[in-house]
């Protein structure tokens, strides 16, 4: 793919490829004998979880979310909008919601409450990037893939103005 010059690369398929695998047993391990539900949240994350799930090495079911907070910006406005909500009951269930990357924190303690009014009997999160210093969180994060620079980063499912979501690796985007 013949990229603009404004990117740079980050972290290289293969970097993402182990990092993912990792996770994936991780979290195999950790549900040996249960039926977690994967939540997707879209779209930024539809790469990942893809890749996750295929590797994971027990039952699972996939929902997804769909929010918005960035409206084809690179700095979130703050306001968190349910584009699309889950369609499976959640009560009682063990829930992972599956995310590309965690800034400010602001999408994933909203996806946090509503989650956790539908009172399951777990829920964690499993993140590719998380943005280091930036998030302000009461909670934890249980499976992060990397630590990121504060960037603004793409591809891998990760977007600007929905474009860049198709690239095979993660890239910042330069100014």
């Amino acid at each position: 793919m013949h990229l603009k010059e404004n990117v740079k690369l980050y972290l290289d398929r293969k970097i993402i490829d182990k990092k993912v695998r990792q996770l994936a047993e991780r979290i195999s391990d950790d549900y040996t004998g249960k039926n977690p539900l994967f939540v997707g949240v879209l779209n930024g994350s539809f790469i990942f979880l893809a890749d996750l799930v295929r590797r994971v090495k027990v039952s699972c079911e996939i929902d997804f979310l769909k929010l918005s907070s960035y409206r084809d910006n690179n700095i979130s406005s703050g306001n968190i909008v349910l584009l699309k909500d889950l369609e499976s009951h959640i009560a009682g269930r063990e829930v992972i919601v599956v995310e590309d990357i965690i800034d400010s924190g602001l999408s994933i303690k909203f996806i946090r409450e509503l989650i956790m009014s539908h009172k399951p009997n777990s829920l964690e999160f499993v993140s590719l990037l998380l943005k280091k210093g930036v998030s302000n969180l009461n909670f934890k994060i249980k499976y992060i893939g990397f630590k990121i620079p504060n960037k603004f980063v793409v591809g891998y499912g990760l977007d600007y103005a929905q474009k860049y979501r198709n690239l095979k690796s993660i890239y910042i985007l330069q100014n």
